[in-house]
């Protein structure tokens, strides 16, 4: 066995908020002091470092001395309450309107999983993996997000199987929410993956049919709409590239959304963007 040190490339104060969110879940459940294995802020350390891509649990708990059993647990509790601090819905787009933002980014994206078998039916009657994505050829969670116009996220959606389209996606878990706020001056814009998603919802025009040219118009909005969303649409990278983990899950398909919006909020923390608490 060879030791060796390494350094955590985060802030100190990153750590320590993680540090104070799980005290105080220790002192929400009644946990006795000095009764834990890890302190608030040990325990910090090892979420982070699971977040920053060293996946292996087990070895993450045997850096830290505990046991497999208690690194898990311990995992989960770091998860569950970064995931609480996430905005919902509603808050995210109403502190954009108050914020003066001039439009939301809609964009979708897989995150690969281990293979999953469970069986659904598709459109057509037939039954598929459902957690499949024929359009990745992988097996992976489907996950429904909106951006800023400079690209930070501000909002994700709960997952759903690799499957699952991202317009019917967003029909379930968005649009009705996007449809109100365009109504109060704040429209979206998606790529064309969305195309007849709604009124609000500014997706490109497609090519007509029998390959007529758009005309020059309607080929102006769509370089118009392109130019708009391609920093907003670096949402996803921000948060795969900072936070490995995303990249590749191999917990249940069902805690992706959780593992994401705990993410987020990591971010969030990152970019001075967590809410004020007045």
């Amino acid at each position: 066995m060879i030791a060796h040190r390494a350094t955590l490339d985060v802030s100190r104060a990153l750590v320590q908020y993680v540090a104070r969110l799980l005290h105080d879940e220790r002192r929400l459940r009644g946990t006795p002091q000095g009764s834990r294995a890890l302190s608030p802020f040990r325990q910090a350390v090892m979420v982070v470092r699971w977040f920053r891509g060293e996946h292996d649990i087990p070895k993450l708990g045997r850096d830290h001395r505990i046991s497999r059993a208690t690194a898990y647990r311990y995992m989960h509790e770091g998860i569950g309450v970064l995931a609480a601090q996430a905005p919902d819905l509603h808050e995210a787009l109403d502190r954009a309107q108050a914020e003066g933002l001039a439009y939301v980014i809609l964009d979708g994206t897989l995150i690969g999983i281990d293979r999953c078998a469970e069986q659904t039916t598709s459109i057509k009657g037939e039954s598929i993996d459902a957690w499949y994505s024929g359009k990745a050829h992988q097996h992976a969670g489907n996950l429904q997000a909106l951006s800023a116009p400079d690209g930070l996220p501000l909002w994700i959606a709960e997952v759903t199987p690799g499957s699952v389209h991202d317009l019917t996606a967003a029909r379930a878990q968005v649009l009705g929410a996007l449809y109100a706020a365009a109504a109060h001056g704040l429209p979206t814009l998606a790529d064309s993956g969305y195309d007849g998603a709604g009124i609000g919802i500014h997706t490109p025009i497609k090519q007509l049919e029998g390959n007529q040219t758009l005309s020059q118009d309607n080929r102006t909005y769509n370089r118009l709409l392109r130019a708009l969303r391609c920093l907003g649409e670096r949402g996803f990278a921000l948060l795969k590239g900072r936070w490995r983990i995303l990249q590749h899950i191999t917990a249940s398909p069902s805690a992706i959304g959780d593992i994401a919006r705990a993410a987020l909020v990591l971010t969030h923390f990152e970019h001075n963007h967590l809410p004020e608490i007045g």
